[in-house]
């Protein structure tokens, strides 16, 4: 048997035991050494790893089936307009109000500037949609995946019966962005280089009754910035919500890819929880904040090759000009996507889990020991930004190898 069909055989004994308890610490010991491309085995580890599945298979039917119903409830409050009508029939006012013949009710007409309007805030989503808008239509431009009509529309908003707004990229109105709402909250200079590698080309979007697999994505970001308004939309989070996306939009098992959407908000959200503080300026020096990650990679560099860590630090070539996106965006943009889905195997197999993604980032400095020695400060920070192309499992087994 050859060790890819022995590999393969592990993920289906440890994903499909013969008990309804799936044996977690084998399939992180497994996922962590990569987990193979076939059938569903990396959309399935990664809902297990993330959490969004518990261990119990006898449970994710109703898991499931309860998550994606309420993943639509959010679709219908958060993403539709205001008084809009779902399979032909209108949406009534609550509490009494007056409705009008189009469905809304009179306090919450268009024109209506108060507070509470729902229409107000219909409009007010528009400066952090703007960026999610850019973001989104310019996400992994080196496949051509994004740009794809996926095989799932959501019904409810793609056939808009000639009703304006439902589509998310309608609603965009080109405007000066305010900043302050879509970079990290009271971002400073860290902002160096976090959004620099993405291709200017547009996506465009598909006609009615379909949607590109970009504004799916679009939706998702949307709803997540809408239920957690104290952080709302930042910049690369996009990068991150890419990779997971990709793979539930690409399950080989249909019944599972029928609702990417739903599942990879929940995947997404999860992850969201662990590494929200990388995208909050004020826990930056929290214990899981930024700031405190970069200091952590320093000293490992430091114990590893005092040389290099001497020598970047005479050129004050300092960690934020180069690891802040690397672990803010889970190497993310460092590699080719297929690359990235590998990390992230590590990375969320790891039950520290960014203990593993510090070590990769330590073993892309040291692999790159002669010429980070040879170079002056430009071109050192010209190759920490732009990682030369390199086989990734040499990355990931130097990483290993680091005690």
């Amino acid at each position: 048997m050859s060790i890819f069909k022995a590999r393969v055989k592990e993920f289906e004994d440890v994903l499909s035991p013969p008990q309804d308890v799936i044996d977690l610490k084998e399939l992180r010991r497994l996922a962590f050494s990569g987990v193979p491309d076939v059938q569903s085995f990396r959309a399935l580890s990664w809902k297990i790893l993330l959490g969004y599945l518990g261990p119990r298979r006898s449970s994710w039917t109703s898991t499931l089936a309860q998550k994606r119903a309420l993943y639509k409830q959010f679709i219908e409050e958060l993403v539709l307009p205001p008084g809009h009508s779902i399979n032909g029939d209108e949406a009534a006012g609550g509490d009494g109000d007056k409705v009008d013949s189009g469905g809304v009710g009179l306090q919450d007409h268009p024109l209506s500037e108060g507070p509470e309007s729902a229409w107000n805030t219909f409009f007010n989503d528009n400066e952090f949609l703007l960026q999610i808008d850019k973001d989104v239509r310019r996400l992994c431009p080196d496949i051509s995946f994004f740009q794809q009509p996926t095989e799932y529309p959501c019904e409810i908003v793609v056939h808009s019966k000639g009703e304006h707004g439902r589509r998310l990229h309608e609603r965009v109105v080109p405007a000066v962005l305010s900043s302050a709402n879509v970079e990290r909250k009271g971002l400073g200079m860290t902002k160096i280089n976090l959004i620099t590698k993405r291709s200017v080309e547009n996506y465009a979007a598909m006609e009615e009754g379909q949607e590109a697999h970009w504004e799916v994505v679009q939706r998702i970001l949307f709803i997540y910035a809408k239920l957690n308004p104290g952080q709302g939309y930042v910049q690369g989070m996009n990068e991150i919500v890419g990779p997971i996306y990709y793979v539930m939009a690409s399950d080989p098992d249909l019944s599972y890819r029928a609702h990417a959407e739903a599942d990879c908000f929940f995947c997404f959200t999860a992850l969201m929880s662990e590494i929200r503080d990388f995208f909050i300026k004020t826990l930056d020096d929290a214990e899981g904040g930024i700031k405190f990650m970069m200091a952590r990679l320093s000293n490992m560099l430091k114990s590893k090759d005092l040389n290099i860590y001497e020598l970047l630090k005479s050129q004050e070539l300092h960690p934020q000009y180069y690891s802040f996106r690397w672990l803010t965006l889970l190497l993310s943009q460092e590699f080719p996507l297929p690359d990235v889905l590998r990390i992230w195997d590590s990375v969320f197999a790891d039950e520290q889990r960014f203990d593993f993604l510090i070590k990769i980032c330590c073993s892309m400095i040291l692999i790159q020991r002669e010429a980070i020695l040879e170079n002056d400060f430009a071109s050192n920070v010209k190759l920490l930004q732009n990682y030369p192309p390199i086989d990734i499992n040499v990355v990931i087994t130097h990483a290993r190898s680091l005690a």
